[in-house]
């Protein structure tokens, strides 16, 4: 076989393929980068690793000069990441553009669960980028990733991640919990992403009255996709076992006079400065989770 002439028909075709259906030009090019990226892999098994950058070196001067070595090696990586995993060329949400993102990345569960969420939110290559960058999947409980590479079901705190990144865009030095509070309402939206999946605001400083004392729940919450209410407190220091007691007392109340029967039981969230297993370990009430948050 002649793979070169393959491999320049294969690009050529897509090319002019991009240029009569515009509407369908992301699927040409994972098609096309995917069989020249198999082409590569059997023609390097045949002559060597080398025969990559001759054939980059022809096609830059008759095709273009997008079709470098580093192009086509990404292609061959393509290639073998998919072949390997099973996974279609053609995944509906995923431009090259996205996968060139992913291509550096050496473990195939992580890649799997960024193809996840790409699809999921319609990430923008710069939103992946920045998620990735971001160590968002290091970020998610041991557990959490099992659960991901058997395709378990998921439970409302599986995906919080942890620490929480808070952006400190006014630089304080020192972040007390009202300033907590101030950093997170003023970047609602990155944060309700950070605890996970179909977490809505209610309100900040929620007052209750406990007996003839008024009490605030820092943030009130409410997830969609688990039909409950969340009670979240911030502290800035180490997770202590009064916490724990405190977001029982708000989750109980909430519970007997807010929520309704249609709801699930409300649950609770401390976001610490630093966590604390034992204290955890010690905890009777499993819809209490603690995290952690980070200010950058």
């Amino acid at each position: 076989m002649n793979y070169y002439n393959e491999i320049k028909n294969e690009l050529v075709n897509n090319e002019v393929y991009k240029r009569v259906k515009d509407y369908s030009k992301n699927r040409s090019d994972l098609n096309a980068y995917y069989n020249v990226g198999r082409l590569l892999f059997e023609a390097g098994k045949q002559y060597g690793q080398s025969i990559i950058k001759q054939y980059a070196e022809k096609l830059k001067i008759e095709l273009d000069r997008k079709y470098n070595e580093r192009t086509l090696r990404r292609m061959r990586q393509f290639y073998i990441l998919l072949k390997n995993e099973k996974w279609s060329p053609v995944a509906s949400k995923l431009s090259w553009s996205h996968y060139t993102e992913l291509l550096s990345i050496k473990d195939v569960n992580k890649i799997a669960y960024y193809i996840q969420i790409i699809e999921k939110y319609n990430l923008s290559k710069r939103e992946l980028r920045d998620k990735i960058k971001s160590k968002e999947y290091e970020r998610l409980d041991d557990n959490t990733k099992e659960k991901l590479i058997k395709k378990e079901e998921n439970k409302i705190t599986d995906f919080i991640k942890n620490p929480i990144l808070i952006k400190n865009r006014y630089d304080y030095k020192n972040i007390s919990e009202k300033i907590l509070k101030q950093l997170i309402l003023e970047d609602l939206e990155n944060f309700l992403v950070e605890l996970g999946d179909g977490f809505t605001f209610i309100n900040s400083e929620y007052k209750i009255k406990i007996g003839d004392r008024y009490n605030y729940i820092d943030l009130l919450l409410f997830n969609i996709k688990y039909n409950c209410y969340v009670v979240a407190e911030l502290k800035v220091t180490e997770l202590r076992k009064e916490h724990i007691g405190q977001v029982q007392i708000y989750m109980n109340y909430i519970d007997k006079n807010i929520k309704s029967m249609s709801h699930d039981k409300t649950i609770g969230i401390i976001i610490c400065k630093k966590d604390n297993k034992f204290v955890m370990e010690y905890s009777s009430d499993e819809r209490i989770f603690e995290t952690t948050y980070a200010i950058n």
